[in-house]
């Protein structure tokens, strides 16, 4: 196990934001129930929620 209190705060931070995609792609864009059948559409359906949430962060950087 991993001893430094540093390390343990990088990694304690590191799943909060992973929790905070998830959510956020269940909340946000549907991820909760997918009515589309199959590992394949699946597959599909998560792949353009992930991609549409990206989208939404990066048209919400302003310029520098």
């Amino acid at each position: 196990m991993v001893k430094s209190p540093g390390f343990i705060a990088k990694l304690r931070n590191f799943r909060a934001g992973i929790e905070a995609g998830i959510s956020c792609l269940k909340r946000a864009y549907g991820g909760a129930r997918c009515t589309w059948r199959g590992l394949d559409h699946f597959k599909a359906y998560i792949w353009s929620a992930v991609v549409a949430h990206n989208l939404a962060l990066l048209a919400r950087l302003k310029p520098a």
